[in-house]
């Protein structure tokens, strides 16, 4: 169990790409755009020279969080972690974390969808060890393998899009598309994005192959977008915003249409994202009834809290 430190990066890199459950969001140019807020505490784990496991971290007093700063993290397993192993690598972090100053271990789980290869074995150790539930967000996933039909009220939608001239497609206005986003949170919630133009941005420049902006344009004009981040065979939501005009044209509906019907036909997984706040107990009616007239319905974001 070694902590990660810049002379690792390749090799830390490396087994995010050959792992059965790691995506771009734990290379390290992503995790390190936000190192001010979150401090990185990260470890690898070694079987015989190789690595066998990453854990992406930073660490708040004697919590060790994993990840704060992400939808989701906890151990990155290679093909050769077994159960066994993975059991093994929780017992070493009780050894050796408590050495630290480090007493507890807040652990968000990858979901399922978004694995390679299965790789459930850290909520094997998560139960056997007695970790707390302390957070289940529910997120809206489309299988596109086998999707269900659109509800009239999209279809209804796309109609009238249509009606309205609208189109659709990959675009690169980026602070058009920003300036929606921000007025739309600013106007209903008094909200900022998670991300800066300026931040966003950069992390499309790192990498141009995952994340990937649409638009939905009306008369020369983009009235709504959304934000993908592409991750394998899933494709998740990270930004969805459409303007007041956009919203009379039900763009979105358009949009997304194109998007699970074409653009993204191919591929395994559409994840909306997830509609709640508190920790789960909130659920957004409204946005998840949108999302589920898209087909999507639910797959869990589970957060665990383990005390050593």
């Amino acid at each position: 169990m070694t902590r990660y430190t810049p002379a690792l990066k390749a090799e830390w890199d490396a087994a995010v790409e050959a792992s059965r459950n790691g995506t771009f969001l734990f290379r390290r140019d992503y995790l390190e755009y936000h190192a001010d807020r979150f401090p990185d505490c990260s470890y690898l784990f070694f079987l015989k020279g190789k690595v066998i496991a990453l854990l992406p971290a930073h660490r708040q007093g004697d919590m060790l969080c994993s990840h704060a700063g992400l939808t989701y993290g906890g151990l990155i397993l290679s093909p050769s972690a077994t159960a066994e192993r993975v059991l093994a690598l929780f017992d070493l972090m009780a050894e050796e974390l408590p050495r630290d100053g480090i007493t507890r271990l807040l652990y968000k789980c990858v979901p399922h969808h978004l694995h390679r290869y299965p790789a459930e074995e850290d909520r094997y150790a998560l139960f056997r060890r007695k970790a707390v539930l302390t957070a289940c967000n529910i997120a809206s996933v489309v299988d596109l393998s086998s999707p269900l039909h659109l509800s009239e009220l999209r279809r209804r939608g796309v109609r009238k899009a249509q009606a309205a001239g609208v189109s659709v497609g990959e675009s690169e206005a980026w602070s058009d598309f920003w300036q929606i986003l921000k007025d739309n949170l600013h106007r209903r919630f008094g909200a900022e994005p998670v991300h800066s133009l300026e931040e966003i941005t950069r992390l499309r420049t790192l990498f141009p192959e995952n994340i990937r902006l649409f638009t939905a344009v009306v008369e020369g004009r983009i009235e709504g977008g959304t934000v993908i981040y592409e991750c394998g065979d899933c494709v998740r939501v990270q930004y969805i915003s459409a303007s007041l005009r956009g919203k009379e044209c039900a763009v979105l509906d358009l949009l997304f249409s194109y998007l699970l019907q074409e653009h993204y036909a191919r591929r395994r997984y559409f994840d909306f994202g997830t509609s709640n706040g508190d920790d789960g107990y909130y659920l957004n009616e409204g946005l998840i009834a949108q999302k589920e007239g898209f087909g999507g319905r639910g797959i869990v974001y589970e957060t665990y809290l383990l005390t050593f």
